[in-house]
């Protein structure tokens, strides 16, 4: 992409981080409960994510074990504030077998391996890969479109060209893409009256 759109994006990123200050994203205690958050946030805001994760703890279900035992209607009530709880809870019941199978094997799964997974699209799978196996994948989401769309750096239609766009404009730093998407998101959330849907 060159060197031109990696200063662009690094000057930014410094804005951002002047007017919003540090992030500090994911907040959780397991990388399990990264992965369980991914999937309860689709389609909803964090706020009632968080709930549903409390929810989660508070009934000492928030470990893999623990989850897949829990029955089905049990497990809808927990996660009810998150939204879409009946196909959220068979997500979970997905994810919760693959994240078992990962730890057997003792290392990361490949993006190709998370996407497999029913319920788990591209933003999902570079959020888990990101915020629990701390892999250098830049997270695009509702808000990352709007961004770049504000600061013409970017229009397509294709998740893809924004995470290429992105992954080769940035060095591959790890921390820089996690505090990057969260203060893009900080961003979107006070901007968000801008933009029509």
């Amino acid at each position: 992409m060159g060197r031109k759109n990696a200063t662009r994006l690094l000057k930014l990123y410094e804005g951002l981080q002047a007017g919003f200050g540090p992030q500090n994203w994911w907040p959780a205690d397991s990388r399990f409960e990264v992965i369980v958050g991914a999937i309860l946030t689709q389609n909803t805001n964090w706020k009632n994510a968080e709930k549903a994760i409390a929810n989660l703890k508070a009934a000492k279900k928030l470990d893999a074990h623990s989850l897949l035992k829990t029955p089905d209607r049990k497990l809808e009530t927990l996660i009810r504030p998150s939204g879409f709880f009946r196909q959220k809870t068979e997500r979970l019941k997905s994810i919760s077998l693959a994240f078992l199978v990962f730890e057997n094997r003792g290392f990361a799964p490949s993006r190709d391996e998370l996407l497999e997974i029913k319920g788990v699209g591209k933003e999902t799978a570079d959020s888990i890969l990101l915020y629990a196996y701390h892999q250098p994948h830049f997270v695009i989401d509702a808000y990352t479109r709007r961004f770049c769309s504000y600061y013409s750096l970017l229009e397509s239609k294709e998740y893809d060209d924004y995470k290429k766009y992105f992954e080769s404009s940035l060095p591959p730093d790890i921390a820089l893409f996690k505090e990057y998407h969260a203060l893009i998101v900080e961003w979107g959330k006070i901007n968000k009256r801008s933009f029509s849907n």
